[in-house]
C-alpha cells in the first residue's frame, strides 16, 4: 500500500489468525443459565422485604417504579417482553416516521457538509447572545465563531441586543458559513430580512424566530397569527431560511413535563400550518417554515425519547395534513433547561448541561445550545460561554457522540419511553385540540392549569427531595462565594405562565439566611459516641443546610446555650432513642430550646419533640418552620 494512499489500512484490518477467530455465532450470555422474569421478581421481592417493605404490589417491580412525566412512568427491568406491542415500523434516519433522526446524515452546520468543518458528523452548536452592550456581543460572537460555534442565537428587544444594532453585531459574521437566528418578535424578524435583503447565499439553518403562540402564553394576551404567511413568503426567498420557531422551552419553563411540553408544542405547530396555509402557503411550503425548540434536561432518557416521540408526533401531523414525506422530519433546536438551573453551586451546573447536552446529541437534535454555568445569575462571561461551547465540542469530537445516528434506538427502555411519551403527549394534544386549538386552550386557562398540576407534583418531589438538587437540597455549600453577573432581563414578557426553576424554593430560605443580622442555627444534640450518631447527624445538618442555618454539634443537651440558638435536633440511634430522647428533650428545653426536632421517622414517637427529620419527609415544610420559629425576616 502506497504511503500516500488517502486511506490507509486501520490497525484492526489486519489477518486474524485462525486460532483466534471469533466464532459467528457467538453469544456473550450462552454459558449463563436462561432467567424468567418470575425468577427475578422473587429475588426483587426478597430484597424489598429485608429492606422493610413488606406490603408489596403485584407485580412487585411496580414498587419501583418512577414518575417521568404527567401519566409516564418507568420500571427498573425491561425485556423483549416490553418491546412485544411497540411499533414495529420506527424507520431508518431520515424517513418517515423519522422517530430515529429527521436527517440521513449530520447536520453541522444548519446542514451543511460536516467535512468542510473538519467534523466527522453531529450538530448545529448554537451559542446563545442577549448582552445589551453591542460591542460586547460582538466580541462575544467573534470569539465563539473562531472556537467551535456554528451558528448564532441572538435575543433582540428590550434589555437585549437592540434591534437596530443587528447589522453592526453581524459585521465579522460570514453569513454564508453561519446561520442566523433572531428572537424578538416582529421587529427582530425584519431586522433580520432587512439584513439580508439580496442575499441567496444565507447558511441554512437561520429562522426569523417568530413565536406568537409563545408570546401569548407567556404574556397571557391574544395574539394575531395573521401575519405569519407574509413573513414566510419572505423567508422563502433565502433557502434554508425558516419563519417560525415552535417554542416549547416556554411551556418547560412553566414547569410542564415533557408530555406537557410535546403537546403544546405539537398544538402550536398544527395552529401555525393553519395560519400559513390560510394565508395561501402550500402544505409542503408550510411545513418548510416551522423549526421547533425543546428544553433538554438532566433526565437523559426523558430527554433522549421526548426527541424522538417529538418527531414522530410531527410525523403523524404531517401525513395527516397530505404533507410530502421529505418536508415531514421536524427540524429540533434543543436547549438546556433553564428550570434544571440553580444560582446555588452554579459549577455543578456544568455536569448538568453536559449530561442535557449529551441526551439531545442522541436523541437526533439537528442544533444544540449549552446555556453557560451562571445563566440563573445573570449575562454569561467569557470564561462560561467557553464551557457551554467546550461542552459541545467535546461530546462530538473527543466523545464521537455523532459518529452514530440514533445510538439508543433498539434499546427497549428507550423504545418503550419514546412511545409512552408519543401516546401520552398525543392525548393531551388532542385534548387542546378539541378545546378550540391552542389559541383557545391559552385563553381558557386549560393549559395553565395542565401545567399547574405537573409542576405541583414536581414541586412535591423536590420538597421532599425525591428529586434531589446536587448543592441546592442535597449537600450545599454554606461557604460558597458566588460569581458576580450583570442582570440579565427578562426576554419574555410576564402576565401569562409562569417561570419557575426546581431550586427556587430552597435557593429562597438560603437567602433569607444569609440576609439575617446573623446566620440562624440550629443545634445539633448528639447522643453516645460518634460512630453511634454520625449518620443521623450528618444527615440531619446536610437538611437543615439547604435552608440556610448552621449546624453546631455537641454531647447532650450542654451546648445549646453556646449555639446561640432556641432550636435543636436530637441525633442517635433508636436503641438511645428508647433509652433517653425524651430526657433529652426536657434537657433541651429547660435550656431554652423553644423548638426540638428528632432525626428519625415518627413512629419513633418520642415526647417532647416537635417533629422529626428522615429521607422523604417534607424538607421546605421543616426548614420554613425553623426559619418561623428563629424569626428570619421573609
Amino acid at each position: 500500500m502506497s504511503s500516500t494512499d488517502p486511506h490507509p489500512a486501520h490497525p484492526g484490518d489486519a489477518e486474524v489468525p485462525a486460532e483466534h477467530e471469533v466464532p459467528a455465532d457467538l453469544r456473550l450470555a450462552g454459558e449463563f443459565p436462561a432467567v424468567t422474569r418470575d425468577q427475578w421478581r422473587d429475588l426483587v421481592a426478597g430484597v424489598l422485604r429485608k429492606a422493610g417493605r413488606e406490603q408489596l404490589p403485584d407485580p412487585v417491580e411496580d414498587a419501583l417504579r418512577r414518575t417521568v412525566a404527567t401519566g409516564v412512568t418507568v420500571g427498573p427491568l425491561y425485556t423483549a417482553e416490553d418491546a412485544a406491542d411497540l411499533p414495529t415500523a420506527v424507520g431508518v434516519p431520515g424517513l418517515p416516521p423519522f422517530v430515529r433522526g429527521s436527517r440521513a446524515g449530520a447536520t453541522v452546520p444548519g446542514g451543511g457538509d460536516p467535512a468542510a468543518f473538519g467534523v466527522p458528523g453531529g450538530w448545529d452548536v448554537r451559542q446563545r447572545h442577549a448582552h445589551p452592550d453591542v460591542a460586547v456581543t460582538r466580541e462575544a460572537i467573534a470569539a465563539d465563531l473562531e472556537n467551535g460555534v456554528t451558528s448564532l442565537w441572538l435575543v433582540l428587544g428590550e434589555g437585549a441586543i437592540p434591534v437596530g444594532s443587528l447589522g453592526e453585531v453581524l459585521t465579522d459574521v460570514l453569513l454564508d458559513l453561519a446561520p442566523v437566528s433572531v428572537q424578538g418578535g416582529e421587529p427582530a424578524a425584519e431586522a433580520l430580512l432587512s439584513l439580508v435583503e439580496g442575499r441567496t447565499d444565507l447558511a441554512p439553518g437561520g429562522s426569523l424566530g417568530l413565536d406568537p403562540l409563545g408570546l401569548q402564553a407567556a404574556s397571557g394576551q391574544e395574539q394575531d397569527l395573521t401575519g405569519l404567511a407574509g413573513f414566510a413568503r419572505r423567508a422563502a426567498a433565502h433557502p434554508g431560511l425558516r419563519s417560525v420557531v415552535v417554542d416549547g422551552t416556554v411551556y418547560a419553563d412553566a414547569g410542564a413535563s415533557a408530555v406537557e411540553e410535546l403537546g403544546c408544542a405539537l398544538a402550536a405547530g398544527v395552529a401555525y400550518l393553519r395560519a400559513l396555509t390560510e394565508g395561501g402557503l402550500g402544505v409542503d411550503e408550510a411545513f418548510g417554515q416551522l423549526e421547533f425548540r425543546f428544553a433538554a434536561s438532566a433526565d437523559q432518557f426523558t430527554t433522549i425519547a421526548g426527541l424522538r416521540a417529538a418527531r414522530r408526533l410531527w410525523d403523524r401531523v404531517g401525513d395527516v395534513s397530505g404533507a410530502s414525506a421529505d418536508v415531514r422530519g421536524q427540524r429540533q433546536h434543543a436547549v438546556t433547561s433553564s428550570v434544571m438551573t440553580t444560582r446555588r453551586d452554579p459549577w455543578v451546573n456544568m455536569l448538568r448541561t453536559t449530561v442535557a447536552c449529551f441526551a439531545a446529541g442522541v436523541g437526533g437534535a439537528d442544533a444544540v445550545t449549552v446555556q453557560p454555568f451562571d445563566a440563573a445569575l445573570g449575562l454569561p462571561d467569557a470564561f462560561s460561554r467557553r464551557i457551554a461551547r467546550n461542552t459541545q465540542s467535546l461530546l462530538v469530537e473527543e466523545g464521537h457522540l455523532a459518529r452514530v445516528l440514533d445510538p439508543a434506538g433498539g434499546s427497549w427502555y428507550v423504545e418503550s419511553l419514546t412511545e409512552s411519551l408519543a401516546q401520552a403527549a398525543w392525548e393531551w394534544f388532542t385534548e387542546i385540540e378539541r378545546a378550540g386549538g391552542l389559541p383557545a386552550a391559552l385563553a381558557s386557562g386549560l393549559v395553565r392549569d395542565r401545567i399547574g398540576a405537573a409542576w405541583a407534583a414536581r414541586s412535591e418531589r423536590l420538597a421532599h427531595r425525591r428529586d434531589a438538587i446536587t448543592g441546592v437540597s442535597e449537600f450545599p455549600n454554606l461557604t460558597e462565594q458566588l460569581p458576580e453577573r450583570p442582570p440579565a432581563a427578562e426576554v419574555l414578557p410576564s402576565g401569562g405562565l409562569p417561570r419557575v426553576r426546581a431550586a427556587q424554593e430552597f435557593e429562597a430560605l438560603r437567602d433569607r439566611a444569609e440576609a439575617a443580622a446573623e446566620r440562624p442555627t440550629v443545634y445539633l444534640a448528639t447522643i453516645g459516641p460518634i460512630a453511634r450518631h454520625t449518620a443521623r447527624a450528618t444527615f440531619a445538618a446536610n437538611l437543615l443546610q439547604a435552608g440556610g442555618l448552621a449546624t453546631p454539634a455537641g454531647d447532650g443537651a450542654g451546648g445549646l446555650g453556646e449555639a446561640g440558638t432556641t432550636v435543636a435536633c436530637i441525633c442517635g440511634t433508636d436503641r438511645d432513642y428508647a433509652e433517653s430522647a425524651a430526657g433529652l428533650a426536657a434537657e433541651l428545653r429547660a435550656a431554652g430550646a423553644t423548638q426540638v426536632w428528632l432525626a428519625g421517622k415518627p413512629s419513633l414517637g418520642v415526647d417532647g419533640v416537635d417533629g422529626y427529620v428522615y429521607a422523604g419527609c417534607d424538607a421546605l415544610d421543616v426548614l420554613q418552620r425553623v426559619h418561623e420559629q428563629l424569626g428570619v425576616p421573609a
